[in-house]
């Protein structure tokens, strides 16, 4: 059975499916499209951040897939097809573009990014319409898009990996599959279902009801407007469309969003004169709208993490905005408004009874909680926020502004009076502590280090660069995450969290030493980052092989070891700093040791990875370093004689280098 007469207009048609994808073929299947599989070879790599909206990308990507189709059905001497149809969706959730998760990790990543909130759903779908004509092609594209809106329940880390183990998420937009055992994900649905699925076929229909049965212009009182699709008597109507034969008007169309709103402007008048049609219309831009507010769900969150929003609502029943307003001591109307963006922004739940924290604000916003990142949020308030406000200026002078941000010489900005006392400094260490364990597990498996008997962490102590952060005067630096949910232990951490730091308070020497028993770790730091070691000195059996050496790595002996490790240090300091470094750890290197490096790499160009560039923006308001490519991190590892460069990207945004010293 078919909706006839829409899809029964293809029946005598060659149409060709660009996709594989088992789900669109069953729903075309279902309406009784006849249809042949060619699956496009489109490599799916255009660059989303050119994109002003999600689905602007949704539909190209389904455009170019059936264009290379037809072209390479008419290049083959296939007999051409008369209608190419393309498809392609994505999941899109707080600005983020997910498409099908490369791996287990990667999809426990997107759906811990979707538990608990709502996401949208976007399909792009091209008609192609192909002619040959002195073996010429000749193709017309008709394109639109669908949205869905999906909301997903809570979901804990258990049901997370047993519904990932299930093989479903992985050849799926998003990482879920809403037809089958994903379905038992999904707390509401708000559009076409069969879009999430893959395919939306009613928005299909109407689009072939535009193709195949436009209005007839010359009587504007005979005009009908198909917002839905039409019956079949209103088809029959349309004689002088039928006698025309099955092939559509000769008529552009495009998206939902693009439909023709045509109306006679008098007697004389071209076509082309006579309607005005949306097609002109540049999309919304919606994508661009949220960066411009960007920097207010920030503050927004920063302010509720001062205020200790989340420490109250800790452990506690839902509490109404009034009741939360008295006791942190602001207004009940202003509080209300904060509480309902920090629901919105997924790290709040807002019922009848009131406002109560999620998993994501007790594990991450609660400022004592073991992996909190309250310290990292009240930093780039107190420090972060005011150093950005200066960026024109550290743009147009090429220097860090803390002269401006906190009257401070260019040449001392790490003697903050935030962080002077040891008090200060060592809450933001415990503050950090609990998440670098995470990073600094993917580091310490990222490569086989059986072979070395003693490692030295240089800089391990504090994070590195905590001159970002004022944190001391080490020299070190951290960058704060999103908040993201809680990670299956030592599982990588979702996309969005800014590179913690993997030395940070020693735990990359606890991990090194837990994954290698044999092996004797030090941690080179600083006398007064020394001073504040034993807070987080290891207990158990790693104790023994942890040893802590006071020291500045610029100028005093490095520790005797066979593996030196350099994480998140290089980036901080310009060329001429970083090759004073990695000349000192040569000096102190045999033949055959080893250098660890963990860094932001960018790629070749410069362009593609996000988080990377925002941290090279980053340093320039905050000091002199700056992120590089793995072919400078390969020159200079070269240049001080580190060969046979390993590279492993630990997800995120972070990467690990390994490179083995070689003899003279």
């Amino acid at each position: 059975m078919v909706l006839c007469p829409v899809i029964g207009k293809l029946l005598h048609k060659r149409v060709v499916l660009a996709s594989a994808s088992p789900r669109r073929q069953e729903i075309l299947s279902n309406a009784g499209l006849r249809f042949e599989v060619f699956p496009s070879k489109f490599k799916e790599k255009l660059d989303k951040a050119s994109f002003a909206t999600p689905y602007g990308y949704a539909m190209e990507t389904a455009k170019q897939k059936a264009l290379e189709v037809a072209n390479r059905m008419h290049q083959k001497d296939l007999r051409t097809p008369d209608v190419v149809i393309g498809a392609d969706t994505i999941v899109t959730v707080g600005g983020l573009i997910l498409e099908k998760p490369v791996d287990k990790q990667d999809a426990h990543r997107m759906l811990s990014l979707l538990s608990g909130r709502e996401h949208s759903v976007f399909t792009g779908v091209a008609i192609v319409q192909c002619s040959s004509k002195d073996h010429q092609l000749d193709t017309r594209v008709s394109e639109f898009y669908e949205e869905t809106k999906v909301k997903f329940s809570e979901l804990s880390e258990e049901l997370l990996w047993e519904y990932i183990h299930s093989g479903e998420p992985m050849d799926k937009a998003g990482g879920y599959g809403i037809q089958a055992l994903g379905g038992m994900l999904v707390e509401s649905v708000h559009g076409d279902f069969l879009n999430v699925v893959g395919f939306p076929l009613n928005h299909f229909c109407k689009q072939l009801v535009e193709l195949y049965y436009p209005p007839r212009l010359e009587d504007p009182r005979q005009r009908v407007n198909y917002d839905s699709i039409p019956t079949v008597d209103t088809f029959e109507d349309l004689s002088d469309v039928e006698r025309g034969g099955s092939e559509p008007a000769q008529r552009d169309t495009g998206s939902r969003d693009e439909k023709a709103d045509a109306g006679a402007m008098g007697q004389g008048m071209a076509e082309a004169e006579c309607h005005r049609t949306r097609e002109t219309l540049p999309p919304f831009p919606t994508r661009l709208l949220e960066l411009i507010d960007g920097f207010k769900l920030s503050k927004a969150l920063f302010t509720a993490c001062k205020l200790k929003v989340f420490d109250l609502l800790k452990d506690e029943a839902p509490q109404k905005a009034a009741d939360i307003a008295s006791k942190v001591d602001t207004s009940a109307c202003g509080t209300e408004r904060l509480l309902d963006i920090c629901a919105a922004m997924g790290v709040l739940k807002k019922t009848k009874q009131g406002y109560s924290n999620t998993e994501t604000a007790n594990l991450y916003l609660v400022s004592d909680g073991e992996y909190s990142l309250h310290g990292f949020i009240m930093q780039n308030n107190d420090l972060t926020w005011n150093l950005f406000t200066y960026l024109e200026f550290a743009i147009r002078e090429g220097r860090n502004q803390y002269h401006r941000a906190l009257g401070k010489k260019a040449e001392d900005p790490f003697q903050d009076v935030h962080y002077q006392s040891p008090e200060t400094r060592l809450r933001f260490m415990q503050a950090m502590h609990g998440m670098a364990k995470l990073t600094a597990r993917q580091v310490a498996t990222a490569f086989d280090l059986s072979c070395f008997s003693s490692a030295c962490d240089v800089g391990g102590l504090c994070p590195p660069h905590v001159a970002q952060s004022g944190c001391c005067s080490t020299g070190h630096r951290v960058y704060i995450p999103t908040a993201g949910r809680r990670r299956e232990e030592y599982s990588p951490p979702p996309l969005g969290w800014k590179d913690f730091p993997a030395g940070c308070t020693g735990a990359l020497a606890q991990e090194l030493a837990r994954e290698y028993p044999h092996l004797q770790v030090t941690v080179f730091d600083l006398p007064d980052i020394m001073e504040l070691a034993a807070h987080f000195q290891p207990a158990g059996p790693q104790a023994a092989q942890i040893h802590f050496a006071a020291g500045d790595f610029f100028r005093d002996p490095l520790p005797s070891a066979e593996l030196y490790v350099l994480c998140r240090i290089l980036h901080d300091w310009p060329d001429a700093r970083v090759h004073k470094l990695l000349s000192r750890v040569a000096a102190s290197c045999k033949p055959g040791a080893g250098l660890l490096l963990v860094e932001t790499l960018l790629d070749e160009e410069e362009r593609e990875v996000q988080g990377a560039l925002i941290q090279s923006l980053n340093m320039l308001v905050q000091n002199e370093g700056r992120v590089r490519s793995l072919g400078e991190y390969q020159c200079l590892l070269e240049l001080h004689g580190f060969r046979q460069v390993q590279v492993v990207h630990l997800g995120g945004v972070l990467d690990a280098i390994l490179a083995t010293k070689m003899a003279p």
